[in-house]
């Protein structure tokens, strides 16, 4: 994880009860870290730990864009993401949580915070990701046109295009609530 240790946040040197840290990461911090949700962006992050009776408090803040694929036409596009979050951590003997704090060894001193930015990152991805109106690849999205049945050029299902079989089992709720 040596390309990573800039992400590093001291914990048991920490000699004021408030720190506070600025990165910017890019293509080559999603390289690293190797997460399937984003591999190109540019974010930036802000973090303030806050210590008070041997628990920290990690506050997350990130901003900036990341290029995700269209759910529509499968290119690129970039989209804007902003996101805030807490991470607890504590000091102890060995790795681990506790509920909803994080443990690092007292030993070790530092928690490396690369995947939790990560994670903050990815969790504003929402689910579904599509290019503006007219924007979308035009090839794509006349191939789509060709092979989509029973819609209209807005994406809208025919009011009248049904299904006989579905209309065949309607008929026998019907009759059986007779």
């Amino acid at each position: 994880m040596g390309r990573l240790d800039k992400y590093n946040v001291e914990l048991k040197d920490l000699k004021e009860q408030q720190a506070e840290y600025q990165w910017t990461v890019d293509q080559d911090f999603f390289a690293v870290v190797e997460g399937d949700e984003v591999q190109k962006g540019k974010v930036e992050v802000n973090l303030t730990v806050s210590k008070a009776s041997g628990l920290y408090k990690l506050n997350f803040s990130v901003a900036g864009t990341v290029i995700v694929t269209c759910d529509r036409c499968l290119d690129d596009m970039p989209l804007e993401i902003e996101n805030s979050g807490e991470l607890k951590v504590k000091l102890g003997e060995d790795f681990g949580d506790d509920g909803d704090i994080v443990i690092v060894p007292e030993t070790q001193g530092f928690v490396n915070v690369a995947w939790y930015i990560y994670e903050f990152i990815a969790l504003a991805i929402p689910i579904k990701h599509v290019h503006a109106p007219g924007k979308c690849n035009k090839g794509m999205m006349e191939k789509l046109d060709e092979l989509t049945v029973g819609e209209d050029q807005e994406g809208e299902s025919g009011q009248n295009d049904t299904d006989p079989r579905w209309d065949d089992l309607k008929n026998i709720i019907e009759n059986d609530n007779d």
